[in-house]
């Protein structure tokens, strides 16, 4: 597996209008930085895609990849995935090119996508919206899970305290998958780290998959930063059917949940939270019925 995070020499401007800052307003160190690699994906020998990502889960990457574009979604379906040879100038093997062999009967687009992914996209290359709303084996719809405010608002805080990458780096996304226990807490069943957010979720569902847990029916995925199209639709491919942002979620992002019957919540910070689309499962503890009763505000 190639490195996660690399050390850059790096010139500090100290700006503050201190003394010290007067004196030596330039400072000289050192900064750890998430690494950035391509990923090619190759379905048998065809290349399927490449895209931008931070090293490391590289296997749930692929197989959450899969997952996303509708190509698999049982793990019986994914014979096998290997590293291909690959080295750079040094002669160092790479480990930024994975085979993924697929069951015989697994039908096989009829060309890879033959795009360059960025890190911050992840359906560029699909030809239009309409490519993109696939159709889930699974129905988020039908989940009759519900999950109290305060607790969904708790999320964040509990995803970034296992954020081990971001701790270094500070320059990464995370993806956390949670189940709502019997006693109305979570449990944090998986969380991946990547420069790219919906290689993030990717690496989460992949794990999912190859954990034979799909359809994720009960759960509920955690992501920072923002929602978008994209993160709902691979929820909803995954069976999802609660996802909560730190950020705003897009306006394309809140009409597919709306439509897969998903839950989104946006700009969940602790103390409150939005909540775009599948309000009924987001349930209030008695007291703050009473109060909402009290201040007129609708529950």
């Amino acid at each position: 597996m190639g490195r996660v995070t690399q050390r850059r020499k790096v010139h500090k401007y100290v700006l503050d209008g201190s003394p010290a800052a007067l004196e030596f307003p330039i400072r000289h160190r050192e900064d750890v930085l998430a690494v950035e690699e391509p990923l090619e994906i190759r379905l048998g020998q065809l290349s399927f895609s490449v895209t931008m990502r931070t090293p490391g889960d590289d296997f749930d990457l692929v197989a959450g990849f899969l997952v996303s574009e509708g190509i698999i979604w049982t793990p019986e379906q994914l014979v096998s995935l290997r590293f291909c040879a690959g080295e750079d100038e040094n002669g160092v093997q790479t480990f930024n090119v994975v085979e993924a062999q697929l069951r015989p009967d697994v039908e096989l687009p009829s060309k890879g996508r033959n795009v360059f992914t960025s890190s911050s996209c992840g359906i560029c290359g699909t030809d239009s919206i309409e490519a993109v709303r696939k159709s889930s084996r699974y129905s988020p719809a039908a989940d009759p899970v519900t999950i109290p405010a305060d607790v969904l608002a708790t999320l964040p805080d509990r995803l970034r305290e296992a954020q081990a990458v971001f701790d270094t780096t500070g320059g990464v996304h995370a993806a956390g998958l949670f189940r709502i226990t019997d006693d109305g807490g979570v449990d944090l069943l998986c969380l991946r780290e990547d420069v790219g957010r919906h290689n993030a979720v990717d690496k989460v569902v992949g794990w999912a998959l190859r954990e034979g847990m799909l359809p994720l029916t009960g759960l509920v995925l955690q992501v920072s930063g923002r929602a978008s199209f994209e993160l709902v639709q691979k929820a909803a491919l995954a069976g999802i059917p609660v996802l909560a942002a730190v950020s705003a979620p897009s306006s394309l992002a809140a009409e597919l949940a709306q439509a897969s019957g998903m839950t989104l919540a946006g700009f969940s910070r602790g103390t409150s939270l939005n909540v775009y689309a599948g309000q009924e499962r987001v349930t209030l503890s008695a007291p703050d019925v009473a109060e909402d009763a009290a201040t007129g505000v609708a529950g």
